[in-house]
């Protein structure tokens, strides 16, 4: 993983930021994660963003705590975050691996309405990223299959937020593309 240091430093933050309930920080966090990993497209390191951007938009909803489940489920993945750091700094990346698996294990052993919700919060999680993905030069097509959404789903959203327009038109200085290229080569 050629991100791991950057990801440790990441984590590190995140777990702070979730020790005072701070998902404003965890969202930032998150895209932070997908501005260093859009040029290696690693699914894992992908998928990790997810996660960390989905845990923000459930601890900034107080209602999802009213559910019974809510306690063991929110431990539990709090837990397997934990785990996954741990084997990041043992540069363990198949326990890394397992571990982001079991968090998307603990939400399909979720039921009830509370299991809608939270499936509803890492799809949109998975249109969050992939805009984010996308705003980064990644096309459509490629971005969508790495997070196993359809490509209409995320031009609909793009649309929706204009990503898409944001930069048209704009060339940057060659200083500014020469200290990007120099970054993807460090």
């Amino acid at each position: 993983m050629k991100e791991r240091k950057h990801i440790l430093e990441t984590l590190s933050k995140v777990k702070k930021a979730l020790e005072k309930n701070d998902y404003i920080q965890i969202k930032n966090l998150s895209n932070n994660i997908i501005h260093h990993t859009s040029i290696h497209q690693e699914p894992d390191v992908i998928s990790l963003a997810v996660i960390i951007y989905a845990l923000s938009k459930l601890i900034e909803r107080e209602a999802y705590k009213k559910y019974k489940s809510w306690p063991l489920f929110y431990k539990n993945y709090t837990q397997h975050l934990n785990k996954a750091v741990l084997a990041l700094e043992k540069d363990d990346i198949s326990v890394f691996r397992n571990e982001i698996d079991l968090i998307r294990k603990l939400i399909q052993k979720l039921s009830g309405d509370l299991k809608i919700h939270i499936n509803d919060v890492f799809r949109r999680a998975k249109i969050n990223k992939a805009s984010r993905i996308y705003e980064h030069g990644i096309s459509m097509e490629k971005t969508a299959k790495i997070l196993g959404i359809s490509r209409w789903e995320l031009a609909e959203y793009v649309g929706k937020t204009r990503i898409g327009d944001a930069n048209l038109g704009v060339t940057l200085p060659i200083e500014q593309r020469i200290k990007i290229i120099e970054e993807a080569f460090a």
